[in-house]
């Protein structure tokens, strides 16, 4: 018996790359657990199990400080925070084709939008995505479950990643009739599609089909289902020992095929073991037919129940159990079970053939495609051909790359440029650097066109600017870097930039950029709208720029407004560097506002509470108190009772005696005791004694008769004084 491989079984990328983490770690670590099985195939969790990588059931039984896997059929949001809290190392194995389905349903929850999801609402990973889509979400399993649910205004549908895309589609035809706006993902796994096709080709020239993987495993279900709907026998098997010789009756030609998370040791050993039983079911059938007991037993053994070659009532009763399709045999002429049985409408050869397209290519065609191997100087790229593509660590970027790793990661969804469909090894030879290339000019133009602005990351510093990577190489000179000089260019490397296309010449491959044309204008805009939003007498917050003699600069949120030396305090500055420093965060109000010329009046002394409105509760008249001289004139000296609050002491108030020159008794910055006089607030004038505060000291309880004294009454000498204070003040 010929025994005859599927061009596509075994491993997938996401799962060779679950184990090739799971083993990584446990060399690693000496405590690491999985949440549930890594993948779905039990001989090869053993294997885990047996280098030291527990398979739990629950969270709980995690250990601090230990190391968890996230298995390939991913978990949901609420499993990875309840994990962050334990503050335990995670390794996430998810597959990016489930993480790709998980970020999706996230974004599209996060809008409120009613999610889809088809699958087994039973299955890991349907649950996982049903944790990130949110309360609204709901999973149907095929067409049935879809007629039921209710019309809605918008919705969104994705699929479980091994879904067959007939079922998918069926799914898709019902929904767009229940609502006006219908949002398709197809989430579907390329290696799916290639494998479910894979199978049915086999299916078609071979007797009876062997599929190999784990009993809980969707996809290998499918790949059974698949052989049976062509009209064979397929049976499902997780080792080579559940093989029986029985199946391979009659048979020439037998077809295998295996699971995605089925290794290939198992596959070897049920080859190898299916090509045991073939040769013995010969040597048997020789034997029965050198003895003439053939003809008896001819028509028994091609007996067809349900449709499905080789299956017993009770086999066919299980299925029917499951939920799999039963047929009633189809007899011929001769009144012998016949071979034509019924297919499945739902997997149907058209529907698979769609559902399973392998891509034709073409040189210079742009596709896209998964990263689904990361070697030292190249990668293999998923595009749904009949072969992963090949890009070469030179063809990934239009610099120089120190490692693949540093441009792409597992299950990343990049483009790529067919460069050859076949080399002399026979390999599909992709470039993502000629497809960056020229998704890059084009994007170039249109944003040069449009006055958009584009972004790209610095990748080295040369003669005169920076070389910036926007698809492809672009210059910008040192002077278009920034608004002013720019004394180091080196800070920039690495960094991503916005810059407007000032030249573009494809034929030359020149590309020049300008940030500075990009931030002018931005400055202009941001200008232009602070200045919309104020408005006079507005109280705004700002930053302390510069200092000069006569006032201070503050930003107010984009433009410079002048703060004058008379509006920083109710008290007389002498220098803003006695009230401000460069840097304060200030409230100042806004006094004067002129848009034309851009220029800004501004007052801090505004939004201070003014001292003088409460003079009068503070230094009632007759109190004494201490005051500070601030400075000095002929006719007297000006005081400082508290910042912002001055008052005169008059020549004639000065001392008891006759004083000439008032430093003949005061000096600048002595303390004094002086007596309140009188108080007039809406003329912010407080007249002072220096006599009376001492007389009131050495005043006996009892003054004798005939004393004079002062009791404030104004001097013709104190009104020519006060000329002179207002004077002062107004200057």
């Amino acid at each position: 018996m010929e025994v005859k491989l599927a061009r596509s079984a075994g491993f997938c990328f996401g799962v060779t790359r679950a184990v090739e983490l799971a083993r990584a770690a446990v060399k690693e670590r000496d405590c690491v657990y999985t949440l549930g099985p890594l993948i779905h195939n039990s001989q090869v969790v053993e294997k885990l199990a047996g280098a030291g990588i527990k398979d739990i059931k629950e969270i709980g039984y995690v250990f601090p400080e230990s190391t968890v896997i996230i298995p390939a059929h991913g978990v949901g949001p609420d499993v990875m925070a309840r994990l962050t809290e334990l503050k335990v190392q995670v390794v996430d194995a998810t597959c990016p084709f489930v993480r790709r389905a998980q970020d999706l349903a996230g974004e599209l929850g996060a809008q409120g939008m009613q999610v889809v999801i088809v699958g087994d609402q039973e299955h890991p990973e349907v649950k996982g995505i049903m944790g990130c889509a949110g309360e609204r979400a709901v999973v149907v399993e095929g067409q049935n479950q879809a007629e039921l649910l209710p019309s809605v205004p918008e919705a969104a549908v994705l699929a479980q990643t091994t879904q067959p895309l007939a079922n998918f589609q069926a799914v898709i035809d019902v929904l767009q009739g229940k609502t006006d706006c219908l949002k398709v993902y197809n989430t579907i796994c390329h290696a799916t599609g290639l494998r479910q096709q894979a199978a049915l080709e086999l299916a078609r020239i071979v007797e009876v089909m062997v599929v190999v993987g784990g009993s809980k495993s969707a996809n290998t279900g499918r790949l059974a289902e698949l052989g049976r709907s062509a009209g064979i026998p397929a049976y499902h098997v997780e080792t080579a020992g559940e093989l029986k010789a029985e199946w391979f009756s009659g048979v020439r030609v037998a077809g295998l095929t295996a699971g995605a998370s089925t290794p290939d040791w198992i596959i070897e050993e049920v080859q190898r073991r299916m090509k045991e039983l073939g040769k013995v079911m010969t040597m048997e059938e020789g034997k029965e037919e050198a003895n003439g007991i053939g003809e008896e037993v001819g028509e028994d053994k091609n007996t067809v129940w349900g449709g499905k070659a080789g299956i017993s009532p009770a086999e066919e009763k299980e299925l029917e159990e499951a939920g799999l399709p039963s047929f009633e045999p189809e007899m011929t002429g001769n009144g012998v079970p016949g071979a034509e049985q019924e297919v499945p409408e739902a997997v149907s050869e058209d529907e698979m053939k769609e559902a399973v397209e392998v891509r034709s290519l073409s040189p210079g065609q742009i596709v896209k495609g998964i990263v689904v191997q990361i070697g030292v100087d190249e990668i293999l790229v998923d595009v749904g051909s009949k072969s992963e593509g090949v890009i070469s660590s030179r063809e990934l970027s239009a610099y120089e790359v120190a490692s693949p790793q540093d441009v792409v990661a597992m299950g990343d969804e990049i483009e790529v440029a067919v460069v050859k469909v076949e080399d002399d090894e026979g390999r599909l030879v992709l470039s993502k650097a000629r497809a960056d290339a020229e998704k890059a000019w084009k994007n170039l133009q249109r944003h040069m066109e449009n006055g958009d602005p584009v972004e790209g990351v610095v990748r080295e510093v040369i003669k005169g600017g920076l070389l910036i990577d926007v698809g492809l190489r672009a210059f910008m000179p040192a002077s278009l870097v920034e608004r002013g000089y720019v004394d180091d260019l080196n800070k920039y490397v690495g960094a991503p930039l916005m810059a407007k296309v000032i030249e573009l010449n494809r034929a030359r491959r020149k590309v020049i950029l300008s940030r500075k044309v990009l931030l002018e204008e931005e400055r202009v805009l941001q200008r232009k709208e602070i200045l919309d939003g104020l408005v006079e007498g507005q109280v705004v917050q700002g930053v302390v720029r510069r200092l000069t003699n006569f006032g201070a600069f503050v930003d107010i949120g984009g433009l410079d407004g002048l703060l004058h030396i008379s509006e920083m305090a109710w008290y007389r500055v002498n220098h803003p560097s006695d009230v401000l420093s460069v840097g304060d965060e200030i409230e100042v109000k806004i006094l004067q506002l002129d848009r034309e010329s851009e220029k800004i009046s501004l007052s801090l002394k505004q939004v201070l509470p003014d001292p003088w409105d409460r003079v009068v509760d503070n230094y009632p008249v007759g109190n004494t108190v201490q005051a500070k001289v601030v400075r000095l004139a002929p006719f007297g000296a000006f005081v400082q009772l508290e910042p912002g609050v001055e008052g005169l002491v008059h020549i004639s108030h000065l001392a008891e005696h006759h004083v000439a020159s008032t430093d003949e008794v005061v000096r600048e910055g002595e303390e004094v005791e002086v007596k309140v006089l009188s108080v007039e607030p809406g003329e912010k004038r407080i007249r002072l004694s220096i006599r009376e505060a001492k007389r009131e000291t050495r005043r006996p309880e009892n003054p004798q008769p005939g004393t004079q004294e002062n009791n404030g009454n104004v001097t013709i000498g104190e009104m020519v004084g006060d000329i002179f204070e207002n004077k002062q003040r107004d200057d």
